[in-house]
């Protein structure tokens, strides 16, 4: 086992492009930490980096206590797992497992013993005479797996692995990936651009944007306290509902009021007592966020009236645990940054909140929706970093 450093690790490429820009990641021995972003974040480019598949531009990759900038990918006790599964087509899954054992002229014997000990492991013992084009899609990932267990290496490295498998699979497979990774206690890097796999699989989780750290922490601290604009709306599904508004103090009460396009919420005066910096924002512009969760069917939920805004509802799915309402407000949103999604900017704004089942609310409804207004984020509109304190 061993620890990843990543100490300002830039890569440029010849044509100038800068893809990855001071990158400091300290990854634990036997932690599970998962690279996650929009397309062309740069997760990929450094796991890639990692592995030594592609050279350090600036800074110090360790691998242990080693230096590895200049060590070729075969010599840095890893194992990697792509998405395409890499498999040989003419070999036996028992082969296709063993096959860098082979190359490494490990004994008969022991190749023998690991692997049926990663056969047994990963649930393969059935199929170990079998070719990858008689397997389905979760057996051949289990086998490009099978294949990373057998060389015993000091960490993991996984490009994306399950996004080839269906939705139904995806999920199984996550689960038995990190299952397996805590079994195994293998220091791990796990590239993704899905954040529900992200926060489902990792011990941290790292977030990139254009080359950048954004933030790295544990799951539910992200999703609680992000760091800023971004990371806000790319954590968390549906995306949290940001919009620019003003924010007035009532010095004698000790209260706030929020604008919402031409409705107000009212800011409890714990959430600024909290929140200090807020009252340099007194009169003046900022970004907010609401969370689907903390929006609820006012009928079902007994927020005062000063706490509930409306709208028209333009979309209603029903999921059966929940339902996700879509209505529409007058108030300004705010393009979270993320290049994957769709930004329909202007005056009006689609807010997506997510409701009890047993909520009447139909489509063309005016809503009357009730917002937990002491879990609203706030985020300052010149440099987008949220005002925690």
């Amino acid at each position: 086992m061993a620890t990843i450093t990543l100490d300002k690790i830039n890569k440029i490429y010849p044509n100038g492009f800068h893809a990855i820009h001071d990158l400091d990641l300290d990854i634990a021995d036997t932690e599970f930490l998962v690279l996650v972003g929009p397309s062309g974040c740069g997760k990929s480019t450094a796991l890639r980096m990692v592995a030594g598949l592609e050279e350090i531009t600036e800074g110090e990759m360790r691998i242990g206590d080693r230096v590895v900038n200049d060590v070729e990918p075969k010599d840095r006790d890893i194992a990697m797992v792509f998405q395409n599964y890499a498999l040989y087509p003419h070999m036996s899954v028992y082969d296709n497992i063993g096959f860098a054992l082979k190359l490494a002229k490990t004994p008969k014997a022991e190749t023998d013993r690991r692997i049926r000990e990663a056969a047994r492991i990963l649930e393969l013992e059935e199929q170990l005479d079998r070719k990858p084009a008689q397997l389905s899609g979760g057996q051949r990932q289990r086998v490009a797996m099978g294949r990373a267990i057998v060389r015993q290496p000091a960490a993991f490295l996984m490009d994306e692995p399950l996004s080839n498998l269906d939705a139904k699979l995806r999920v199984q497979m996550r689960a038995e990936i990190a299952s397996l990774q805590r079994e195994l206690g293998v220091t791990t890097v796990y590239v993704t651009h899905d954040q529900v796999e992200a926060m489902t699989m990792g011990d941290r989780v790292a977030v990139l944007k254009d080359g950048f750290l954004q933030q790295v922490d544990t799951p539910q601290n992200l999703y609680d306290r992000p760091q800023n604009v971004f990371v806000a709306a790319f954590i968390g599904s549906p995306s949290m509902n940001l919009f620019e508004g003003t924010l007035n103090l009532d010095g004698g009460s000790q209260q706030g009021k929020l604008t919402l396009g031409s409705q107000t919420l009212s800011i409890p005066s714990e959430v600024l007592a909290s929140r200090p910096a807020l009252a340099g924002y007194d009169g003046k512009s900022l970004i907010y966020g609401i969370r689907p969760e903390d929006m609820e069917d006012a009928s079902l939920d007994e927020r005062p009236e000063d706490q509930c805004i409306s709208g028209e509802v333009s979309l209603v799915e029903a999921l059966g645990a929940e339902i996700l309402v879509h209505f529409g407000i007058d108030a300004a949103p705010v393009d979270s940054g993320d290049p994957d999604a769709v930004a329909e900017l202007g005056d009006t704004a689609v807010v997506v909140g997510r409701f009890n089942p047993r909520s009447r609310i139909r489509l063309r409804d005016s809503a009357k929706v009730a917002v937990h207004a002491e879990r609203i984020s706030f985020f300052d509109p010149s440099t987008r970093l949220a005002i925690w304190d």
